[in-house]
């Protein structure tokens, strides 16, 4: 089989095409044949920095969605020919989706129903399960997503033209909150509208405050932040009581300075978001609602959704992943052969 695989940190260029035996599933796993490997900004975080101690190479890529072609023992034999969307492949193992075929666990190659594309099964892991757990932190949550569970609540999605902000808004939509996005341009804000958000706010050339403010008076219950260092005096000067800062991402060397006093009398929470450490019980919750979303059409990728797609070769994965760090909008696929 064709597999992608990196042996050292780097550049895009440390990631090479090779062949591979097609492997055999063991105990608890299945082997999916993969249609459609996506990449997020964690796959070329990660392949910066040396591989795990133990693994000498590893195909990247944590999300994907195929066919489930062979079972391990222990799993259901009723599996294979399953259509599946595969999240945290590559998570300390070394069979990413960026191949022919790739095994995971039982549980990580999950239903994706027939009216679903591929493109859409590997889009959701990462920014899907990043997602909902940023909306589903805030005190008194129902901890999870479903429709009517953030019914009356208002939504901050910052940076609503990437991936996560993407998800974050369609979940928030599908679960009844009223949504607003903050967006770097009118292309983006036009993105985050297709994506579902009742107002996007261009913040270099708005006054954001004032326009979340007129669009929320009593404040954002969850705001679900790209860029914390740089955003915090937005969010606090938006926040309602009680109100939490998920966030998941930020620079390299960016900081997140906190103005105590603005934040006490709010109970305003911070909170982190990583999602492969997320509790056991809130992943297989995440899963499931997500899962639900996509049974329901409340998921959806391409421009019309706002989540442009790219897409790319597996010979070509190098430049998905250089386009990636370049910052390129929408979602990036590899199509696998």
């Amino acid at each position: 089989m064709q597999s992608i695989i990196r042996t050292a940190a780097g550049g895009p260029e440390v990631l090479r095409l090779v062949e591979r035996p097609v492997p055999e599933p063991g105990p608890g796993e299945v082997r999916v044949r993969v249609r459609v490997s996506g990449v997020n900004p964690t796959d070329w975080r990660s392949r910066r920095r040396p591989l795990p101690p133990g693994m000498r190479e590893q195909v990247p890529h944590q999300d994907g969605a195929g066919v489930i072609d062979a079972v391990g023992h222990g799993v259901d034999p009723a599996r294979l020919g399953q259509r599946v969307w595969i999240w945290e492949a590559a998570w300390e193992r070394p069979w990413g989706t960026a191949q022919q075929y790739s095994l995971v666990t039982d549980e990580q190659a999950v239903g994706l129903p027939e009216h679903a594309p591929f493109e859409l099964g590997a889009a959701l892991g990462i920014p899907a399960l990043t997602a909902h757990r940023a909306l589903t932190v805030h005190d008194g949550g129902p901890g999870r997503i479903s429709p009517g569970t953030l019914r009356d609540m208002t939504v901050l999605v910052a940076g609503g033209a990437g991936a996560v902000g993407n998800a974050a808004i369609q979940l928030a939509r599908w679960a009844g909150a009223r949504v607003v996005s903050t967006v770097s341009g009118p292309a983006k804000a036009a993105l985050a509208c297709a994506a579902g958000a009742h107002q996007a706010v261009d913040y270099r050339r708005q006054d954001a405050t004032a326009e979340i403010l007129a669009f929320a008076p009593e404040g954002v219950d969850i705001v679900v932040e790209v860029a914390p260092g740089a955003n915090s005096a937005l969010d606090v000067a938006v926040a309602a009581p009680g109100a939490v800062v998920a966030y998941y991402s930020g620079g390299e060397d960016e900081r997140l300075s906190v103005p105590v006093l603005a934040s006490l009398p709010l109970n305003l929470r911070w909170q982190s978001v990583f999602v492969y450490g997320v509790p056991a019980a809130a992943k297989r919750q995440a899963v499931a609602d997500v899962t639900a979303a996509v049974d329901a059409g409340a998921l959806r990728v391409g421009e019309e959704a706002g989540l442009p797609l790219h897409r790319f070769g597996l010979e070509h994965t190098a430049d998905a992943h250089a386009a990636l760090e370049r910052g390129v909008i929408g979602k990036v696929l590899i199509d696998i052969p």
